[in-house]
């Protein structure tokens, strides 16, 4: 089985039993990276999508938002991990929002996209994408 919804299987590494999946899609950013120097000096627009691992049980039964992860301070700090210090690949900017997930309480792995729909590439295209996944063992 993958790690697609609906399945009982992690994203990486087997069996995941109770965790569900919250995803937050479209988070906007403006930031600076890439290698080229236009792209440091003048910025462009990145895209996040987030699914995470995420064990809903308690705060469905307790129905408080203590009990579970805080989607709207989650995205907070990714949009600011993504605004701030410029790297030069989507690779690096992907580990590090994804670091930034999994240090939340309640997120035992997560699936990072990252859209840079306006890469230099001298062809039409729709968008360029990375997508990975991290657990918690990876932080160590």
């Amino acid at each position: 089985m993958s790690g697609s919804a609906g399945s009982a299987t992690g994203p990486v590494d087997g069996p995941v039993t109770g965790l569900d999946e919250l995803s937050v899609t479209g988070i906007e950013c403006f930031a600076h990276h890439g290698v080229l120097e236009h792209e440091k000096r003048t910025g462009q627009t990145f895209v996040i999508d987030l699914v995470l691992g995420v064990d809903t049980r308690r705060a469905a039964a307790s129905d408080d938002l203590r009990d579970t992860v805080d989607y709207g301070s989650l995205t907070a700090a990714v949009k600011a991990a993504v605004e701030r210090d410029p790297v030069d690949l989507i690779e690096t900017l992907a580990t590090r929002i994804a670091g930034t997930c999994l240090l939340q309480d309640g997120v035992e792995w997560a699936r990072v996209t990252v859209h840079k729909p306006d890469a230099p590439i001298d062809a039409t295209f729709t968008d360029v994408t990375l997508t990975i996944t991290r657990t918690r063992k990876d932080l160590t």
